[in-house]
């Protein structure tokens, strides 16, 4: 571990001296680039360094507890300290390993999000829509950027299907566990005998594809324009704004509408059509990586049942982690950080249990 440490350090270190040249300074994208990086390298560095610090605090109480004409006092003090650094070097060697595991390339990136009714007709619709106003209360909560991209109301206000952007720093990293089937039961608006339901939605989370990533030849496309509906004001049904791909090899279709141009609308599609191409690609890539995903907190399989949300108990069950919490209110106003946070830890559990081996 600690060769793989010098390295790094070393490679910070080269890092920060380049940032402040001019050549780089002149340069926007290598200077993003290293700024980056230079981000993403700074929390091992500062563990790394404190570390060291650690080390060499161990060995000078060590020497101070032994010397034989010291101060009394001054030895069982030192013996203290020693103890004290050895416990903070533990702390800080986990901490480093958690940081040296495999990172998912994807969780720096922007991404794609839909969200579609299943089973339980219009009561799966509005809890799509429930869905959606918790995912975009917790975005606004931790500083992220959510732009809408498509939607397909019913009349009682519910979503048969709805599509969105999250961007801004680490945002797969944080949704990247939404994706699969989430389960409802509670006493629906509809229902006229307080009788409990049991509803789906299902919730696919994409990271968003660079435009150099996926190649898209025009002759693959079919392009329709047609006017919007749907909640946006007298605007969106008068003009023909709104936008459908058909990507002929695949089969895939994507609809864009929440723009108020045509232009804005179709750079939009593309970029959904180019993320589920990217996602296509990923997942043949996670299929020949299907024994190690076992080992992981969820295959991101989308019929797969994540969690369910139990009204009569105020309880969310995350059935990947056996996760609950009775907070369901607080959960459904965006407050899903602590189950969000432990996925994460289950999943950093999992990869360092399979480090170990």
């Amino acid at each position: 571990m600690y060769e793989n440490l010098e390295e790094i350090l070393k490679k910070f270190e080269e890092i920060e001296a380049r940032l402040s040249t001019p050549e780089i300074l002149s340069d926007g994208d290598l200077y993003r680039n290293l700024l980056k990086e230079h981000h993403r390298l700074t929390p091992l560095v500062e563990a790394y360094r404190a570390l060291c610090s650690a080390h060499r605090a161990i060995e000078e109480a060590v020497a101070l507890s032994e010397d034989k004409d010291g101060d009394p006092d001054l030895r069982a003090f030192a013996l203290e300290e020693a103890a004290e650094q050895r416990r903070e070097a533990a702390q800080l060697e986990e901490k480093l390993h958690r940081l040296l595991l495999p990172r998912d390339e994807n969780d720096d990136r922007n991404v794609i999000m839909e969200i579609r009714a299943g089973a339980g007709g219009e009561e799966a619709a509005l809890f799509a829509a429930d869905l959606f106003r918790m995912y975009r209360m917790y975005t606004d909560s931790i500083g992220l950027s959510l732009e809408l991209l498509g939607i397909n109301e019913t009349e009682l206000g519910g979503f048969r299907e709805i599509s969105f952007r999250i961007t801004g720093e680490g945002a797969y990293a944080r949704f990247k566990f939404e994706s699969g089937v989430h389960r409802v039961q509670r006493v629906p608006e509809t229902e006229s005998q307080g009788r409990i339901q049991t509803s789906t939605v299902t919730v696919a989370v994409l990271p968003e594809a660079e435009d150099v990533e996926v190649e898209i030849l025009p002759s693959e496309l079919e392009i329709e324009t047609a006017k919007s509906s749907g909640a946006g004001g007298q605007h969106i049904n008068k003009t023909e704004s709104a936008v459908r791909i058909l990507h002929i090899p695949t089969g895939i279709v994507v609809f864009c509408q929440s723009q108020r141009s045509q232009l804005q609308n179709k750079e939009a599609a593309l970029r959904m059509l180019r993320t589920k191409l990217y996602d296509i690609r990923r997942s043949e890539q996670d299929a020949r990586r299907a024994a190690d995903r076992k080992n992981q907190v969820g295959t991101g399989d989308r019929s797969e049942k994540i969690r369910t949300y139990n009204y009569p108990q105020g309880r969310i069950t995350d059935h990947r982690i056996g996760f609950s919490l009775y907070s369901l209110e607080s959960f459904m106003n965006g407050n899903i950080g602590a189950m969000i946070d432990a996925l994460t830890e289950a999943d950093t559990a999992e990869k360092m249990k399979k480090q170990d081996i």
